[in-house]
């Protein structure tokens, strides 16, 4: 698990919540800096790629177990 600055539990909301609410923790971050994203939504999956490389950050890390999947995003 890669260290991190920020982190952003979206728990619980589906499409699109965790996306708009990712781009918003990763646009009042510095760049450098890394957000541990947690989201239960199956098609984070797909969506939080896309708007990683939109915005030109780096997911350094992805995991899943127990219904969670984790993201470490580096803000670019």
């Amino acid at each position: 698990m890669p260290e991190f600055n920020q982190e952003l539990d979206t728990s619980g909301l589906n499409c699109p919540m965790p996306v708009m609410k990712t781009k918003k923790a990763l646009n009042g971050m510095a760049a450098g800096e890394v957000l541990h994203l947690i989201t239960t939504d199956p098609a984070s999956s797909e969506d939080i790629p896309v708007l990683v490389e939109q915005l030109e950050c780096e997911i350094l890390e992805t995991s899943d177990g127990g219904g969670a999947y984790h993201f470490y995003i580096k803000k670019g």
